[in-house]
């Protein structure tokens, strides 16, 4: 008796009118704005331009979706070339199958195309993308719980998924290991190892990124190994597992070559970027100073208005020396007030 279990959706689409709405798709469209706004927060902070990172995305997403279509098409060409197979299904990325390594690859092609158009080096744009890359990708699996594939193996653990039957696609109903919820839940944890590695360490020149692609290699072969998809093996292994591995012994390469070639981080990772942000500093420092000297002034001369009032000042004091005395008093020499009050009293009024 299955004492829990996660249910699949009945549906991966829902129509608004004669618009398809599809989880897939959503999924992914979320997972691209999460990894351009993460990765847009660390360019900043390494010291590039805020919208730097989405531009360079403009070229980076397409040019990933067609390489993660090409590799699933191209490492499952059955449904869509081999016998029976329809061609034009291959177009039709909404029903799901986009390889996460035709996807890097090909769309780090338009993020290098995107950084020369920027005079950027491409490693450091991929240093502040990385976390972020990760974090799409664990939004994006779900797309794959919309659609009722890439499942494990049957299994009658409480955290077990449901399938539906569908004999159309030959797809046999029970509960399965959820791998995408694995690769998933994993994904998070790489994004969460590479922030903390980058701060710890400082790393720069592209190995942010060589660590984020050698933790996920390293998930992703054991997750992939518990699939029971349809795919094709070399030696008693899924083309998947082998490309993780080879994937990975890549990446742990590159790691120890750029860390001895190039140590450190990256001083600036766009051209002008920093001067920019030094110079609106300072103008925003000057408007500040020149505002609280404007106070200041203006402090001063309402302290000014009213001191006018004060009968202590030397104006007030001939000013009553006058009232006493009349027109000869003007020229009293001001004093203690009573004193200036007296001399005028006693002086009279000159005549001619």
């Amino acid at each position: 008796m299955d004492l829990a279990f996660i249910p699949s959706p009945s549906v991966g689409v829902v129509h608004l009118g004669p618009i398809p709405l599809r989880g897939y798709a959503f999924c992914i469209i979320i997972g691209v704005f999460v990894g351009v706004w993460l990765g847009n927060k660390r360019w900043v902070q390494r010291g590039g331009r805020s919208g730097t990172v989405a531009d360079i995305a403009v070229w980076a997403v397409p040019f990933g979706l067609v390489g993660g279509r090409l590799y699933h098409v191209i490492t499952t060409y059955e449904p869509y070339f081999g016998k029976d197979g329809h061609p034009l299904d291959a177009f039709k990325v909404w029903e799901g199958g986009l390889g996460i390594w035709g996807a890097v690859a090909l769309g780090a092609v338009g993020a290098w195309i995107g950084c020369r158009r920027r005079g950027i080096a491409l490693p450091a744009y991929t240093d502040a993308l990385a976390p972020g890359l990760a974090l799409g990708q664990a939004i994006g699996r779900w797309g794959n719980w919309f659609n009722q594939e890439l499942y494990g193996r049957a299994t009658d653990v409480p955290w077990a998924l449901e399938i539906s039957s569908d004999p159309a696609v030959g797809r046999v109903g029970g509960t399965y290991h959820p791998t995408f919820l694995y690769e998933s839940l994993w994904c998070v944890g790489v994004a969460v190892l590479v922030i903390w590695a980058d701060k710890r360490f400082r790393l720069g020149h592209g190995r942010v990124f060589a660590l984020y692609v050698a933790a996920y290699c390293a998930g992703r072969a054991w997750i992939e190994y518990m699939r029971v998809d349809e795919a094709h093996h070399i030696l008693g292994m899924r083309l998947n597992v082998w490309t993780a591995l080879i994937v990975f012994l890549l990446a742990v390469a590159y790691l120890v070559i750029s860390a001895k070639k190039a140590p450190g981080r990256e001083a600036i990772v766009e051209p002008g970027a920093q001067e920019e942000a030094a110079a609106a500093a300072g103008g925003a420092d000057a408007e500040s100073a020149k505002s609280a000297k404007s106070g200041k002034a203006d402090e001063t001369a309402t302290s000014d208005e009213s001191d006018e009032g004060r009968s202590d000042r030397p104006g007030a004091k001939v000013s009553v020396a006058k009232s006493a005395g009349g027109e000869g008093a003007g020229h009293a020499v001001p004093g203690d007030g009573a004193d200036a009050a007296a001399d005028a009293a006693g002086g009279g009024a000159k005549t001619s």
